[in-house]
């Protein structure tokens, strides 16, 4: 599952985590991301000392399917830095979860500093969008809101795209942490854990503040096209 920040990851993660037959595994590229770019995120250092940093390691994990389970893997698109291999990608089904970017940036900019477009992940998503089209490999696009607004026929739709049963356990899960989240939970993920559900749908106008005007303008257009392709 394909996903910038601010966007709903996390808890369709709980979806998925919440089944019987699904292992889940959290962001497997953050640290290696982190210590590629050395940017000053909390708990860097912690991250990067308590998970894989190499590719092979990582790459090695993330194709190692767990026995007679469904492998869920949430994978921010910001974290697939330069050189960094894809040929791994042919062996699963791509899923590309996107939001609109004013929604995006807005949440975002309340805890981030927004340097430029590859902080929120749209042109990362749509580069790797298009490998996947051009390679003629099984993809998928969902959007966040569109989950939100129905989870049950959002989760239907999901499933069946993907060719596995669907679980009402997908729109209801426990509170509280869990073994799977990465160490940065602690910062990050304080709402998801207080939440059972999906957020309700809230119809909301939202205007980016003028000096995000650039990265927004080129977010929407990845945005515009992929969302084209949404179940």
């Amino acid at each position: 599952m394909w996903s910038g920040p601010r966007n709903l990851s996390t808890a369709l993660m709980r979806s998925f985590e919440n089944r019987n037959d699904t292992f889940v595994y959290d962001e497997p590229f953050y640290a290696y991301y982190l210590f590629k770019t050395q940017l000053n995120h909390p708990m860097k250092n912690e991250i990067i000392k308590n998970y894989p940093c190499t590719q092979h390691e990582i790459i090695k994990r993330i194709t190692n399917n767990p026995k007679d389970k469904i492998y869920y893997q949430k994978h921010m698109t910001h974290h697939i830095v330069k050189h960094t291999k894809l040929n791994w990608i042919k062996k699963g089904y791509n899923c590309f979860l996107i939001r609109h970017p004013s929604k995006v940036i807005n949440s975002y900019i309340q805890k981030n500093t927004l340097r430029d477009i590859n902080d929120i992940g749209f042109k990362k998503q749509f580069e790797i969008f298009t490998k996947i089209k051009k390679n003629k490999s099984k993809f998928l696009v969902i959007n966040a809101d569109d989950i939100l607004l129905n989870p049950i026929l959002s989760m239907k739709k999901l499933c069946k795209k993907l060719n596995i049963n669907f679980s009402k356990k997908m729109l209801n899960w426990p509170k509280g942490k869990r073994d799977t989240d990465g160490i940065w939970s602690k910062v990050w993920y304080k709402k998801v854990e207080q939440s059972t559900t999906f957020n309700k749908y809230r119809k909301e106008y939202i205007i980016v503040p003028k000096k995000y005007s650039k990265i927004y303008d080129e977010s929407l257009k990845y945005y515009d096209a992929m969302n084209k392709y949404s179940i």
